[in-house]
């Protein structure tokens, strides 16, 4: 087994404004709070603070928060390799922020006794955990506040180097568990639907309550970031490769997938290494901030900005001036989520050390020790609101869900975010009940008008999937809306419904002359998930209208995939 550094610490240099790598241990930083604090430098109108450090925590690997607005947190000194005689004593970690101050004061150890951990997401009651090569779920029974009972709910991941393990979780819009994996790894998962393989580095898709796994795209070197737009879109950051922002969709490849005959560049050529990636859409940030992209360049000790914009099917992308920056050599951002009060967290691995393979395991400079939890804010805007999502009622549960564009207060993402998980705790009869009443009104009212009605129609619809329930009806009433986000978005539903919608193929004949190519895109995604040569015929009618690069590169997978 190899055993290299995290977060595709890959590059032998830097990029920031400390780049120089200690060469002895009297060259080593100094790992004080406050001389890391110091060395910051942060855009005019806004501050960072220290939410949490060691003791709470060591090593942070990755976060995500709660809906009680409790930050999870994946920890492992152990890595790159356990010693020889050790037990493996990786943890879990909840860090909460009880009274409020902006400093977290509060640290409980969830669960420990992990190996080199690489992923967390709190749902369903516990956590689910990427341990090595299995993904754990995690729950507390007894009500002690750490875990109890430990399931493993899928293995067979590859275990060839330990950076490379399965990593990033996130959820999709539609409440599928995402991760990644990288070059190095080779998995074969036995799932009830067969065993799903991905040789090298890819992103899967996970649906906990039917153990459903598939491959959503393939390729990458070490892909440490993945987030989705309002519209479901998503993307993902390399950070062993060179791309920026990568835009991905089902079937798409990247760099560096085996036996691969044509790959997708990413939007940024030439970028430096990236990990880690959160998406702006919080009122406590400036309008200017709206929108844009953050994710953390580890080696440069600094975190980056990016604005995309709409082209054909895809995107294109463009630097902005950088979130912070820092002139402390120890300074590792590796993971940025927007935090229940409307700040940006910031997950510090803290190290001197970033080479791999050219620095023993062992070598003294590593830290084991440190990690810390930053927090950046904007300077004079108020700071958001938390709803207690577990006091409302699914009809206040949708009512929040509704009127997010009428109360710019409410319009966050959060509560977006949120507002599907707490639903996905209901009971899915209930919850397609109340969401049918409103389908029901949309037939009656021949048509929505509004953007905000199509946007909140589309948020029932990935509700009622979270629920892992599907509704035709409001599929078709998706379909027809105005606003291409809206149709592409719809698509993105269908792909998961393609053998149990009858007119899919109906629906896609129409999907696939559309105006918009972004939803030309995905109905060509669809008709390649069916693997029938209707549909592949049916595909080539994106012919007759303008064909970009994305839509030309799958047309040209389904041909050769599907040449027999």
């Amino acid at each position: 087994m190899r055993h290299f550094l995290p977060l595709a610490l890959l590059s032998l240099t830097a990029f920031g404004l400390n780049a120089a790598q200690p060469k002895t241990l009297a060259d080593i930083p100094d790992a004080a709070t406050d001389a890391e604090q110091a060395g910051f430098v942060i855009p005019e109108g806004f501050e960072i603070n220290l939410w949490a450090s060691e003791p709470m925590l060591h090593k942070p690997v990755q976060m995500n928060w709660d809906a009680q607005g409790r930050l999870w947190v994946v920890c492992s000194a152990t890595y790159p390799m356990v010693k020889p005689g050790e037990e493996a004593h990786d943890e879990v970690v909840v860090l909460e922020d009880t009274k409020h101050t902006g400093k977290a004061d509060k640290s409980t150890v969830f669960a420990d006794g992990l190996l080199v951990p690489t992923a967390v997401m709190p749902a369903d009651g516990g956590c689910y955990v990427a341990n090595s090569t299995e993904i754990l779920f995690l729950k507390d029974t007894a009500g002690s506040g750490k875990a109890d009972q430990r399931t493993t709910v899928l293995s067979g991941f590859g275990t060839e180097d330990t950076h490379h393990l399965i990593h990033t979780f996130r959820f999709t819009p539609e409440g599928m568990l995402s991760f990644s994996q990288s070059i190095y790894i080779h998995s074969h998962v036995e799932t009830p639907y067969g065993v799903k393989r991905l040789m090298g580095g890819g992103v899967w898709e996970f649906r906990p309550e039917t153990r459903k796994l598939d491959v959503f795209c393939k390729g990458f070197i070490n892909p440490w970031g993945r987030e989705f737009d309002r519209w479901g879109q998503s993307f993902v950051t390399d950070g062993a490769g060179s791309g920026g922002i990568n835009f991905v969709f089902p079937q798409s490849v990247f760099a560096t997938s085996p036996g691969a005959k044509r790959i997708i560049d990413g939007l940024n050529p030439g970028q430096p290494k990236q990990a880690g990636l959160e998406i702006v859409d919080e009122p406590h940030f400036p309008d200017d901030w709206q929108g844009t992209f953050i994710t953390c360049d580890f080696r440069g000790n600094r975190i980056n900005r990016f604005a995309l914009t709409e082209s054909g099917s895809g995107y294109t992308s463009k630097q902005l001036p950088d979130v912070l920056a820092s002139k402390h050599g120890g300074f590792r951002p590796i993971d940025v989520r927007t935090g229940p009060d409307g700040a940006l967290y910031i997950a510090d691995w803290y190290n001197p050390i970033i080479q791999h393979g050219e620095v023993d395991f062992r070598d003294p400079r590593r830290d084991h020790t440190h990690g810390r939890i930053w927090r950046l804010t904007a300077k004079g805007r108020p700071l958001s609101e938390n709803p207690d999502f577990s006091k409302m009622d699914v009809g206040a549960l949708l009512t929040l869900l509704n009127s997010t564009k009428q109360n710019p207060k409410t319009d966050r993402r959060w509560n977006r975010l949120f507002v599907k998980r707490e639903l996905r705790n209901r009971n899915a009869d209930e919850v397609g009940k109340a969401i049918s009443t409103w389908v029901d009104q949309y037939d009656k009212a021949i048509g929505l008008r509004l953007l905000e009605e199509w946007e909140f129609a589309l948020e029932q619809a990935w509700a009622l999937e979270s629920a892992n329930r599907y509704s035709p009806p409001l599929l078709s009433v998706l379909l027809g809306a105005g606003d291409h986000h809206i149709r592409a978005a719809a698509l993105r539903i269908l792909s998961q419904h393609l053998n149990d919608t009858p007119d899919a193929l109906k629906l896609l004949s129409k999907a696939i002359t559309d105006e918009h190519p972004q939803v030309r895109l995905w109905a060509v995604a669809c008709l390649n998930l069916m693997q029938k040569p209707e549909a592949f015929e049916l595909a080539l009618n994106a012919l007759d209208k303008d064909v970009d690069n994305n839509i030309d590169f799958l047309l040209d997978l389904t041909a050769r995939e599907q040449a027999d």
